[in-house]
């Protein structure tokens, strides 16, 4: 190996516990053998140059901070050079390096990286929306976005540990199905129609969306296929089955499988939306159109 390689670390200050200031993240990854290029991503211009010898990108953060790097690098020239992601997890859910099998320490994660294999993610494509036009994890209507507009204004001292913090969203979200009524959506997967009443429409690329809600167990982000997880009515009782497993700890599985696509149009009867964990209000009646973009991200991932 000629020489230390280079990464550029992308860190959320924000995110994770005291273990995780900036000297000890750059000292962790040095004694590895990578040297660093430090931003944190409270800056405004943090991904404006990739320098030349840069290797690799590394995002130190949640699923959210995840997803403000990959626009950004979605942003850059289709020839300018595509640089992997090394993913070091810490924010409250984690989906994405949940789903890309990123869960040991963060140690042994930077050690993984010197026998890396490079794992090919698809996003999704959103057309004619002004306010995203990508999603990585998901995008869904239905009690999924207003479980998030449930969240914005919690005491942050109900919620100031990640497992209390899903614990708490778990609880809201079984309360917010309880009482939610199903709604239309016209959905048309890969040219046929599963229109009707749902309680949650989601188009999934990860295995779960926000507090590890597992709604599509097999999905593959690299596999050309979206997962399109849709819950009718009738199926309020298994949804409210799973939460209360999920609540007591125990693992679970939704009985109905998702539907595998390459391409969904929507347009739901409500007003709110999600495209990862950001939420959406809809202005009226608008169509909703997603296409898989294969392959566009790649991502450092263990070694099987």
């Amino acid at each position: 190996m000629s020489g230390m390689k280079i990464a550029k670390l992308l860190h959320n200050p924000a995110a994770g516990d005291e273990n995780h200031t900036r000297e000890e993240l750059i000292q962790q990854i040095k004694s590895r053998g990578f040297n660093t290029i430090y931003h944190s991503l409270k800056e405004k211009d943090f991904l404006r140059v990739i320098e030349d010898e840069v290797d690799f990108i590394i995002v130190a953060g949640g699923d959210g901070t995840v997803r403000k790097v990959v626009k950004k690098l979605l942003e850059r020239r289709v020839l300018d050079k595509n640089f992997p992601i090394a993913l070091l997890p810490m924010g409250t859910a984690n989906n994405i390096s949940k789903t890309l099998g990123i869960t040991a320490s963060h140690i042994d994660i930077i050690k993984s990286w010197i026998n890396r294999e490079v794992k090919k993610i698809d996003i999704g494509k959103i057309y004619n929306f002004a306010a995203a036009n990508f999603f990585i994890e998901g995008l869904g209507f239905g009690v999924f976005p207003r479980l998030i507009k449930e969240m914005i204004n919690v005491d942050e001292v109900l919620i100031d540990t990640p497992e209390k913090e899903i614990k708490y969203a778990l609880h809201k979200l079984k309360q917010i199905t309880s009482t939610y009524e199903a709604k239309y959506c016209h959905i048309i997967i890969d040219g046929d129609s599963y229109s009707g009443k749902y309680l949650l429409v989601e188009v999934l690329n990860m295995t779960s969306i926000g507090p590890n809600l597992v709604l599509a167990p097999d999905a593959d982000p690299g596999d050309g296929f979206l997962e399109v997880v849709l819950i009718a009515e009738s199926q309020k009782n298994d949804l409210d089955k799973y939460i209360k497993h999920k609540l007591n700890g125990m693992d679970s599985k939704l009985s109905f499988p998702p539907i595998k696509a390459k391409s969904v149009v929507m347009r739901w009867g409500g007003h709110m939306l999600h495209v990862d964990d950001q939420l959406i209000m809809l202005e009226e009646d608008t169509i909703i159109k997603i296409e898989l973009l294969p392959g566009v991200l790649q991502f450092l991932v263990p070694n099987k």
